[in-house]
């Protein structure tokens, strides 16, 4: 489908929900209209009323931001000129970030596969399979990757190993919870058809689910990996590799010229990561 047809298609679908709305309008008595008016204004008087108290609580204060915006003015006009040789310092550790990142993600999509199946309703084989999978998907998305690499720098020693570690459990339990609640919305006639021809499990899983599936599972862990970058950056503030640990010793040195290279780096690393998800996601869709 290319981009004029899938243009002309978003905009039909919007076009007929919004004539759908308009029936369905016209169908409701006035004292249906009325309960939901009334059901909105309270979802808005309680949004803002949440917003309102945690911002109270949080000291959120934009008079504070302002008088703060020529201190962060400041911090930021230190780092220019970038202090660019080095780079060639920052070039092997950048590498082991990428590195980092690639087996973090690559570990945390081979568990997180079996996992989001099992996590699915709709295919998941008993009810106690269903629970026990969310239960772990909640566990490992709950503990950052920070906590997790802590746990490993303490068992497997300094370095990238303990970092790819941290990064595998973590993305295992965001992938396996993306994967999950894309089976649970895919079409069900193909694994019907199937189902009636005596098809097993996995055949079910192989021909009608995956074909569905490729394309959220690569938006997904294409996505995994840009933030797996961004995560391993952080880890090496507790010594599990990375380029993380020339951020934090430049920032802590107040050397901002070096500190504006790192940064620079990273968003490099995320900007081509994007560019070549997308051009994979183009190639699969």
């Amino acid at each position: 489908m290319n981009e004029k047809s899938a243009a002309a298609h978003r905009a039909s679908d919007l076009d007929y929900r919004a004539r759908l709305e308009t029936l369905l309008d016209s169908a409701m008595t006035p004292a249906q209209k009325y309960r939901r008016f009334a059901i909105q204004i309270g979802i808005i008087a309680v949004t803002v009323a949440v917003l309102y108290i945690t911002a109270l609580h949080t000291n959120v204060s934009i008079a504070e931001l302002v008088r703060g915006i020529p201190a962060i003015a400041d911090y930021v006009s230190r780092m220019y000129p970038p202090d660019w040789g080095y780079t060639r310092v920052i070039l092997e550790p950048t590498l082991e970030t990428v590195e980092i990142a690639i087996w973090g993600t690559f570990l945390g999509i081979l568990l997180g596969i079996p996992l989001g199946l099992m996590a699915a309703r709709n295919i998941s084989p008993h009810v106690i399979v269903y629970a026990s999978a969310r239960f772990i998907l909640n566990s490992l998305r709950g503990v950052s990757e920070l906590v997790f690499a802590l746990i490993f720098v303490s068992a497997v020693g300094l370095g990238p190993f303990p970092g790819i570690l941290a990064l595998a459990l973590h993305n295992a339990g965001m992938l396996g919870k993306f994967y999950a609640e894309a089976i649970e919305t895919i079409d069900p006639g193909p694994m019907e058809a199937l189902e009636a021809t005596g098809a097993s499990w996995l055949q079910i899983i192989a021909f009608a689910i995956i074909p569905q599936v490729i394309p959220h599972f690569v938006t997904y862990n294409m996505y995994r990996f840009e933030v797996s970058i961004r995560a391993a950056t952080v880890l090496g503030l507790v010594g599990a590799g990375g380029v993380g640990f020339h951020l934090i010793s430049s920032i802590r040195l107040f050397d901002y010229r070096e500190t504006a290279v790192v940064l620079i780096v990273i968003i490099l690393l995320v900007v081509i990561t994007d560019y070549l998800g997308a051009l994979l996601r183009a190639k699969i869709i």
